[in-house]
This record gives C-alpha cells, structure tokens and sequence, in this order.
C-alpha cells in the first residue's frame, strides 16, 4: 500500500511519519527492478560465519560508489579472485532498508572483467576518440627550449617522481618543479590526476606538465586510459607529456599527449636540456666558427697576397713608364705630319692668293682696263656688257684702276667683223665725257667682271 493511496500530501499541519516516507522511497526504488553495473571494488568485507558479504563498488572516473551486499558463496566460489581494485560486472537489485535508511544494490551475480575485455573497450574508446581528431598530430605543440617551470603529476615517493627531478636536477641543476602527488592506480586515480592537471594547466608559471608513472599491469594502468583524463589532456592550454609505464606500455595519454615519453627518465631528458650539453655544443659552436673564420681570413690574405705580387701591382707605374716612350713618338710623329701639312697648305694658300691678285678685278684695271656701269633707269649699277647695253645718251659710271669717271654715250660701233651701222656721232658727246683712254675695252671676261 503507497502513502499517495491512503494519505494526503504532507504539510506542516499534517506530516508524514518516518516510516511512511521510507515505505514511499522503497516503493520507488524497488521498481528499479536487476540491473548490471560495472566498477571497481575498493572494500571487500568477509567476515567468516556470516551471511552476507559486503563490497564497496566505485565508478574509476568519478568519485561515485555503491553499497553493495552478496552471498559470501559468490566471491567464494568466482572463477576469478574477487579482491579489492578488480574491475567487476554485477548483477543486483536495489534495496531500501526502512529499518535503518539505508541503501544498497543486492547482488545476485558477479562477473570478472579479464584483460582481454578491457583491452576491447580501450581499442573501442581509442577508435572513437580517434574519428574526434583527438589524436591529430596537427595538434600537437611544440615543448619549450628552456621551461621555466615544469609541473609534474605523480604518485607520493615514487621512483618514477625520483627519476625525473633527479635526472632533470642532474642535467639542469636550476630546474624548478611545481609537484602534484596523486593517486596513480585505483578508483581514486582519475579524479585526482584530473585535479592536479587543471589546477597546473591554469599556472601561468608552468610552461610543460609531465604526467609519469612507472611500469605496471593493465589494471594498474587503466586510469590513464579513462575518457575522461584523454578529454581533459586534449583541453590543456600547457603542453603535456606522458611518460606512463615502460616502452611497450600505450595507454591512451600517450595518443592524446604534446609527447609521449617512453619511461619518465625519456620525458625527463625530453623537457629539460643537459646544460652540460649544450655548454658543449657552444664551444664546439664558437670552435667551429673561429676556424671557419680563420680559413676564410686567410684564403682572402692568400688572394690579396697573389694580386700584390702581380707586376702590374708591385711597379703600378711600369706600364705607363713602358709607354711613355710610344706616346712621346707618338706626339712627335703628330707633330711633323701637322706641320707639314699646315706648310703644304700655307703654300697652297700662297699660291692661291697671289692667283687671285693676278686675276682680281684689281689687277685687270691696273692692266687699263675699265669697268662701264649704267648709272640711270631701271638697269642702275649694271655691267654694260653689250652696246645694247647703252644706246646713245645713256649716263655711265666708269671704273679704272684709281677712281671713276662719269660720261654719256654719244653713239656706238659695232666690233669688227659685226654689220652694224653707227647710232651716233662725235659730236654728241657731252662735254663732261670721257678721254679717249676712257673708251670702253672689250668685254671683260666673267673673272674680270667679278
């Protein structure tokens, strides 16, 4: 009978007794009705004589457990040792003890989870992380060169805590480490390594975090194989390395992890450089470059020494001294062939003068020749060269070797040989006319009239 069926709702005038809100709750969860639950047993209570046992079964990702009770037959009789930290399926129907308020999953069956089954569900949740690109080398970071703090995640005392300070302090003696000792197997591992990692990822100081752990069983190693610690390490803003177990050990850390360490001694040399080391490779470093830099000094001394002792360089002025001599022949040679011909042209030129005196107008009227110009009309200052030229009563001007003399034509005769009766006669000369000296010769040839 439920309390809904023969009571009202509870109110402060009319509350429930205690027994009624526990008959209320175990009505509802015995209707939960056998279930199968999957963890792992972290108390296991067997007192001899009793009739039942008592476990304790904790989720490893999360800090959730259950009660649960059995027949002692159960873990008795199990194919498989049933101890504390077996990872086990169960069987039960959920109880509410009214007596006391209590509750627990009474067990009917209880089955042991083998190796191989567990390694199945990681290579399924490997599989499946994988198609998320949790995996993907894109998205690995690079450790840095010289961190200035390393967080490191491990158990308390540990040998794995041991190797990597001291072999970190060994290769750089001013190292610091922010320590996080946690659990590193058993239901309490996940959910303390997950603290830890947050509480270093959010420390600007840490520059890489080291989750290390030593060798182990598969069990031992499940918690660094849990969805939940792979999800967070893909989270992490700081770069992280897994050094879990030894080298043939793969949990799933090491997929997602920046770099995977074969033990924590290999992420220890990984993270912090051997100061020694690198002491070493500067002064080989500096070694190297001084003997480069000696070779090349003297390989450019070898060369300038070559380019010295060549003649043109040791005696710059050789070679304009073994040419003055062809430029000083050569200026001399210049020199003869221009004064010859400034000769040879001057003589020219000589010649040509005294040519030009000869056949100048000059000459020819100093010869008695004279030059007959008209000095009216339309033909002033012409040549007369015809007696065309100056028909009678036409005004010349004529030009002899020392002045000139003004006249007019008073008649004309034709040369010798030419029938041509005379225009005028001696009688009509004016009487400014001209002596018979001045009578006009024969046309001048065209190098007297110029």
């Amino acid at each position: 009978m439920t309390a809904g069926s023969t009571r009202s709702p509870s109110s402060p005038e009319q509350p429930w007794p205690v027994r009624v809100v526990s008959d209320q709750i175990a009505n509802w969860i015995h209707r939960l009705g056998a279930v199968w639950v999957e963890g792992q047993i972290t108390q296991l209570s067997l007192r001899p004589g009793t009739r039942t046992a008592f476990l304790t079964l904790r989720d490893p990702s999360v800090d959730n457990s259950l009660t649960l009770t059995c027949p002692p037959r159960l873990i008795s009789e199990a194919p498989v040792p049933v101890t504390e930290g077996s990872r086990v399926v169960v069987r039960g129907t959920p109880r509410f003890y009214t007596g006391r308020g209590s509750f627990s999953l009474q067990v009917s069956e209880i089955r042991p989870v083998g190796i191989g089954e567990l390694l199945a569900r990681i290579e399924r949740l490997k599989q499946a992380l994988a198609a998320e690109g949790l995996f993907d080398p894109r998205l690995k970071r690079p450790l840095p060169f010289l961190p200035t703090c390393v967080g490191l995640v491990t158990g308390r005392a540990s040998a794995a805590e041991r190797d990597v300070v001291e072999v970190s302090r060994g290769r750089w003696p001013d190292v610091r480490f922010a320590i996080r000792n946690t659990a590193v197997q058993g239901p309490s591992a996940v959910p303390q390594i997950l603290e830890a990692l947050a509480e270093l990822d959010a420390d600007p100081v840490v520059d890489v975090i080291i989750l290390a752990r030593g060798g182990g069983s598969v069990e031992d190693l499940l918690p660094f194989s849990d969805e939940a610690l792979v999800r967070a390490i893909s989270r992490c803003r700081t770069p992280v390395v897994s050094a879990i177990g030894h080298e043939p050990d793969s949990p799933l850390s090491d997929l997602v992890a920046d770099l995977r360490a074969a033990t924590p001694t290999d992420a220890a040399k990984r993270v912090v450089p051997d100061v020694a080391e690198e002491r070493r490779r500067i002064v080989e470093a500096r070694a190297r470059t001084a003997r480069a830099l000696r070779g090349w000094v003297e390989r450019e001394r070898g060369q300038l020494t070559a380019i010295r002792s060549r003649p043109v360089m040791a005696n710059p002025y050789g070679i304009v001294d073994s040419r003055a001599e062809v430029v000083a022949e050569a200026l001399r040679v210049a020199r003869r062939d221009i004064t010859r011909i400034v000769q040879t042209e001057s003589t020219s030129l000589g010649h040509l003068a005294a040519r030009l005196t000869t056949l100048g107008p000059a000459a020819t009227l100093a010869r008695g020749y004279a030059v007959v110009q008209s000095v009216a009309g339309d033909h002033d200052g012409r040549v007369v060269s015809s007696i065309a030229h100056a028909p009678p009563g036409s005004q010349l001007r004529i030009r002899v070797s020392d002045g000139a003399l003004s006249a007019a034509v008073l008649g004309s005769t034709p040369a010798a040989g030419r029938n041509a009766a005379p225009t005028a006669t001696p009688d009509s000369a004016t009487p400014d006319s001209a002596t018979p000296d001045s009578a006009t010769p024969e046309p001048a040839t065209p190098e007297e009239q110029s």
